[in-house]
């Protein structure tokens, strides 16, 4: 595989971040990019020190932390995979406070926000988070074609391989990488079980979940699966996209539905090697809905998404709140997409300012008035115009 890098959307945020704030953290999955971008992104004109929590020897600088960080005053300080050593926190806004201005620690980070932030102190208003996704498909298209990119995700060393078997192979050494030793971070959890887990919501993507059905497949109680899952999530390694609640008066479904947030990472666990293997199969359509998702949130990472689905089967995949203006947004592994009844009930429930069917199309069309057909690309340029 060639060396490259190529440019990230959250790119700009994350200078802002750095000039702005005493603290800037860049989170998102293990593998992801972050490292490539920190270093492709910090100016030299000013001191810099990397500490990598996963190497022993970048650990023991830290046996001392506080003597240690306190050297490092006027040096940009960037902290990878700091979930490890969660007690830092602390000491970092302390010394942040000492010194006043911004750009002092740069934090990254394979756990959300949430997880991180460990601590009885608190950052607060002292840092920013950017989280940054594996490959969006903006990023990506000059490189790679659309059936590559829904077979392989978006995780850089599996996507940019050239042979497909060779990236389905190291997204099966991701996957038991993190089940055995990601996970030893947290406690009480079982890589056998997360496997068999994590392999269920493959078969089921998209779906919403029964926690009770699925512990019983698992010889375990809901409550642990739910347990599981936060895992999952706070680790991005699922989506929970929660129902549209809203006052239109229908009876709507209340349970979330979850993903596996990568396709390519569906596709390894279901043994599926390339697209050919993976047109075939029942996952398509949810791996295209989550491919359309994934990308949302990576180009508007502060939006609102949802779904919506009423008893009588009104539904449409995914409803999106941007700025005060909600968009309808169905995705249709089909290059000749077809609404359906229930699609179009959903639509007038919802009242969108407008409705994207999103296909694997490079150029769309309309289909009837407020309703348009679009690739992945132009959902994006489409919905800039609207916002």
């Amino acid at each position: 595989m060639s060396v490259l890098y190529l440019d990230r959307t959250i790119a700009e945020d994350v200078r802002l971040g750095l000039k702005n704030n005493p603290v800037t953290a860049v989170v998102g999955p293990r593998q992801c990019g972050k490292s490539t971008l920190i270093r492709h992104l910090v100016s030299y004109d000013r001191p810099f020190l990397y500490l990598d929590l996963e190497r022993p020897s970048d650990l023991r600088k830290l046996d001392d932390p506080e003597w240690f960080l306190q050297h490092q005053r006027g040096k940009l300080v960037c902290i990878d995979e700091v979930q490890r050593r969660p007690e830092l926190f602390p000491l970092i806004r302390s010394l942040v406070d000492e010194w006043g201005g911004n750009g002092h620690f740069l934090i990254l980070g394979s756990a959300s926000r949430d997880l991180l932030m460990q601590s009885s102190e608190s950052l607060a208003g002292r840092i920013t988070y950017k989280r940054l996704t594996p490959f969006l498909w903006e990023e990506v298209k000059e490189r790679v074609i659309i059936e590559e990119y829904l077979a392989r995700g978006g995780f850089p060393k599996s996507l940019l391989q050239e042979e497909a078997q060779v990236s389905y192979g190291w997204r099966e050494d991701f996957i038991t990488s993190f089940l055995e030793r990601d996970l030893l971070q947290w406690s009480g959890f079982s890589p056998a079980t997360m496997r068999r887990l994590w392999q269920m919501l493959a078969h089921n993507n998209g779906q919403m979940v029964n926690l009770s059905s699925i512990g019983g497949s698992l010889g375990v109680s809901h409550t642990t699966v739910r347990n599981y899952l936060d895992l999952l999530q706070q680790t991005f390694m699922v989506c929970l996209l929660p129902p549209l609640m809203s006052n239109i008066g229908k009876r709507v479904v209340k349970s979330p539905k979850v993903y596996v947030a990568d396709t390519g990472i569906v596709a390894a666990l279901l043994g599926l090697v390339d697209f050919n293997r993976i047109a075939g199969h029942p996952v398509f359509g949810s791996l295209w809905e989550t491919l359309v998702m994934v990308n949302i949130q990576g180009m508007y990472p502060g939006c609102g998404l949802y779904y919506y689905r009423t008893v009588n089967g009104a539904e449409v995949d995914i409803v999106m709140e941007q700025s005060g203006k909600r968009f309808a947004i169905e995705c249709k592994a089909s290059a000749a997409p077809v609404l359906t009844k229930g699609n179009r009930s959903a639509i007038v429930d919802i009242d969108p300012l407008h409705t994207f069917v999103v296909a694997p199309l490079e150029k769309g069309y309309a289909l009837a008035p407020g309703i348009s057909v679009v690739g992945l690309s132009e959902l994006f340029d489409e919905i800039g115009k609207l916002l």
